[in-house]
């Protein structure tokens, strides 16, 4: 009798204890039986667990590790939300039932298993974060300057060439020359004008009116009034001939002429000095000149430039970013990206460029140029987008130069004055009063003199 209520204690005793376990199992694992003094009291506190504890997860979820709550609770104060795991439910979204994929809601990125959720950052620059990016054609559209004909030399109305070629020889027959007459008389003549009193000189008296003229005439003045009488091609290829003849070299004047010139005046230009020299022009300019300068001058020398009046702003924005990584942002500088850029693009969608350049950079492209080379390409490249942005004031400056400080650059002087006779100079005389505070017409009056100095006040056309 001992024996079997001692055993039945036993079993009391063992169930007892089991009980206890069972107790403490329950607080551990999530039952329901757990003291709320147990944990200390946290703001927005974990979310409870479901009945029976958290179980297996869903198909295609991973579980959760370390107690945290599934995606969606409530973290302690102070810590950032916990992330959610790949497939797991979004907050505030409907959950798919067991096995379906999720669907792709509105203004969400769908993830995958192993895949962290992206966000949607704007697309930047390629080639610097710090500098805004645009997408699409929308910007500030750059209406490119158009000046039409505004020389101050136009065709002469009544004109008789003939007649004209009468009061040249009378002004050069005999003893003496009477060099008014032929500054009135070719002063007031298109250059269109003045290749027919070639003809009808020779037709009337037989002779050269161009060699009668160098026996008459000497020094500046003849040289101005030798320069009025070639076509304006010819002039330009005598002058580009001159600059790279003998010892040295004029690269201004190759930079002026090749910057400033229309796709169709180069082309015949590379014509005409081949016939005339029998050498091609990019012959002549690989001949004298190097490197990255003579590229420069050979692609300008194509007369190949885009002619196109529309601007696409997100090439505009490409182009911008490129010539930034080119220059600005690298160490050294790519000098054949801006090559490929400044000689190819058309005259619209580079003044767009570097207005773009201007605002993204907070530097304008000049100030680049100068800040990333040096020397005859640094004059070039300037002198491109010098003339792409302004032409009138490109050679209102280097009128200035030409007559600034001692002594006087009167070729380049002559050159201006001829060239842009019948073309832009009555707005090339507005620029300059513009950038100077001075007229041009005052300028030259104070560093000629002499018949010279009558023959460009004849050119520049009036005082402003």
């Amino acid at each position: 009798m001992l024996l079997k209520l001692s055993c039945w204690c036993s079993f009391l005793s063992l169930v007892l204890l089991l009980s206890l376990q069972a107790s403490n199992l329950a607080g551990t694992f999530g039952g329901t039986n757990v003291p709320q003094s147990m944990y200390p009291s946290t703001p927005g506190g974990y979310p409870p667990a479901p009945p029976g504890g958290f179980g297996q997860p869903p198909p295609g979820q991973q579980p959760s590790y370390g107690g945290y709550a599934p995606p969606g609770g409530n973290p302690p104060s102070g810590m950032p939300p916990y992330p959610g795991y790949a497939g797991g439910p979004v907050p505030g979204q409907p959950t798919p039932p067991p096995g379906q994929q999720p669907m792709n809601y509105p203004g969400l990125t769908p993830t995958y298993p192993g895949q962290q959720p992206m966000p949607n950052y704007p697309a930047g620059p390629a080639v610097n974060p710090s500098m805004p990016s645009y997408s699409g054609t929308s910007g500030p559209a750059i209406t490119p300057v158009t000046h039409g004909n505004r020389g101050t030399i136009t065709d002469a109305p009544g004109f008789d060439p003939l007649k004209d070629a009468e009061v040249l020889r009378k002004a050069m027959k005999g003893f003496g020359t009477d060099e008014q007459a032929i500054i009135d008389c070719l002063g007031s003549r298109s250059n269109k004008q003045r290749q027919q009193i070639i003809l009808s000189f020779k037709t009337a008296y037989g002779k050269d009116l161009i060699k009668d003229l160098k026996s008459e005439l000497s020094g500046n003045f003849e040289r101005t009034i030798l320069a009025m009488m070639k076509t304006p091609v010819m002039f330009d290829a005598y002058e580009i001939k001159e600059a790279i003849k003998g010892v040295g070299t004029d690269e201004n004047c190759l930079i002026e002429i090749l910057a400033s010139r229309s796709n169709e005046h180069i082309q015949e230009l590379g014509r005409v000095y081949n016939a005339e020299y029998k050498k091609t022009l990019e012959e002549a300019i690989k001949s004298d000149t190097s490197g990255h300068f003579q590229r420069l001058l050979i692609s300008l020398a194509q007369g190949n430039r885009d002619e196109s009046t529309n601007v696409d702003m997100s090439v505009v924005q490409r182009d911008v970013q490129e010539l930034y990584a080119a220059g600005e942002n690298r160490l050294g500088t790519d000098e054949s990206k801006f090559n490929a850029i400044l000689c190819a693009r058309s005259r619209a969608h580079l003044r767009a460029v570097f207005s773009e350049y201007q605002r993204m950079c907070n530097r304008d492209i000049e100030s680049s140029i100068c800040r990333e080379m040096s020397g005859d390409l640094e004059k070039g490249m300037l002198a491109v987008v010098k003339c792409l942005k302004n032409t009138p004031a490109f050679f209102a400056e280097r009128l200035h130069k030409a007559m600034k400080g001692a002594g006087t650059k009167d070729r380049t002087l002559i050159r201006i004055m001829v060239s842009r006779s019948e073309v832009d100079l009555l707005d090339i005389r507005a620029e300059y009063k513009r950038m100077y505070g001075r007229s041009l017409y005052t300028d030259i009056s104070g560093d000629t003199s002499g018949d010279y100095r009558k023959i460009l006040l004849k050119l520049c056309g009036g005082n402003d």
